[in-house]
């Protein structure tokens, strides 16, 4: 007896006894039980996945990068451009590039060319108008109808958004200014409460941001002016005057056509 109890002494207080009642598909090793103590994995605990995002990290990075090439005209329409070529000039390999180039070609930004890379879309004031017009269809009646619903308390959350767009401006930073801007929309628009909505208008602006073949890009006095038309609707829109509201409005889309 006095053996018996000094056995149940030793044993450690986390380890958990098996008796002859215990099922053996639940009974724990003693050597598992050390791993376990350890922190380690055993055969019954598969080890966690590790987490594969660097691929996808890489390819999002370099879509950035194509994306602020072309805003900025560094990727010129008409020219074509090889994946390898673009990876080396970013310092990557050919495959993110690619991959980032397939997501421009769904996006009507550039054209795949077979055994020789992907071509910078030409486009022309033409569509440059269409997608203006589809943009004010979507975005004119939503912003209309936010300026006589929304309280002027949320559209003061809104002023970093804009006052950015006139900091890219001011410096002529076309690729920051082209994200900015979107950025501002996207929050006006997102008020609406309508996702879908929100996904679409984002769509088609970021296409009309697109350069157009044999025109020069945007001027920095543009997009200055472009910047103060949103600082301007956001004053109204606190001041809830819906005529310059409206005014304004228009006027922003009916530029963005020229």
């Amino acid at each position: 007896m006095e053996q018996g109890r000094a056995r149940e002494q030793a044993r450690p207080p986390y380890a958990p006894v098996a008796s002859a009642t215990t099922p053996a598909s639940v009974r724990v090793p003693e050597q598992a039980r050390g791993e376990q103590a350890r922190g380690e994995h055993t055969h019954s605990e598969p080890p966690a996945p590790r987490p594969a995002v660097q691929r996808h990290s890489v390819r999002g990075q370099i879509l950035d990068a194509l994306r602020a090439a072309l805003v900025d005209g560094q990727l010129v329409p008409g020219q074509v451009y090889s994946a390898p070529a673009l990876g080396a000039r970013f310092g990557v390999s050919a495959t993110p590039v690619r991959e980032a180039m397939q997501q421009l070609a769904i996006e009507g930004a550039v054209e795949v060319v077979p055994n020789r890379g992907f071509r910078v879309s030409q486009r022309g004031p033409r569509e440059l108008a269409e997608l203006a017009e589809v943009r004010a269809l979507i975005e004119v009646p939503v912003m209309l109808r936010l300026a006589r619903t929304v309280p002027p308390a949320r559209w003061c959350a809104l002023r970093p958004l804009a006052e950015a767009t006139v900091a890219a401006a001011a410096v002529g930073d076309r690729a920051s200014y082209a994200e900015s801007d979107r950025a501002f929309h996207g929050a006006v628009l997102a008020l609406c409460g309508n996702e879908q909505l929100v996904m679409v208008a984002d769509d088609l602006h970021r296409r009309s941001q697109w350069p157009l073949g044999n025109t020069p890009a945007s001027r920095r006095a543009d997009l200055l002016a472009d910047a103060a038309e949103h600082t301007a609707l956001l004053d109204a829109l606190i001041a809830q005057d819906l005529n310059v509201v409206q005014a304004l409005v228009r006027e922003h889309f009916t530029g963005a056509e020229s």
